[in-house]
């Protein structure tokens, strides 16, 4: 039995909203757009990422 490691590939910013989705081919975060539209967030915000303990990293494979 192995185990492999999962990534995020979305993040959203709870203080401005900024929305963020991985960019394997850049191998970078970008950010995301909701109908088109940028979610940039406020440039200034030190961005509290939605981290709650419901993405598990860990799956058996």
């Amino acid at each position: 039995m192995s185990v492999r490691v999962n990534r995020p590939t979305a993040r959203e910013c709870e203080l401005c909203g900024r929305l963020e989705r991985w960019d394997g081919d850049l191998g970078a975060w970008q950010i995301g757009r909701v109908e088109g539209e940028r979610r940039a967030g406020n440039p200034h915000c030190i961005h509290e990422w939605d981290i709650n303990g419901s993405f598990n990293p860990i799956s058996d494979s």
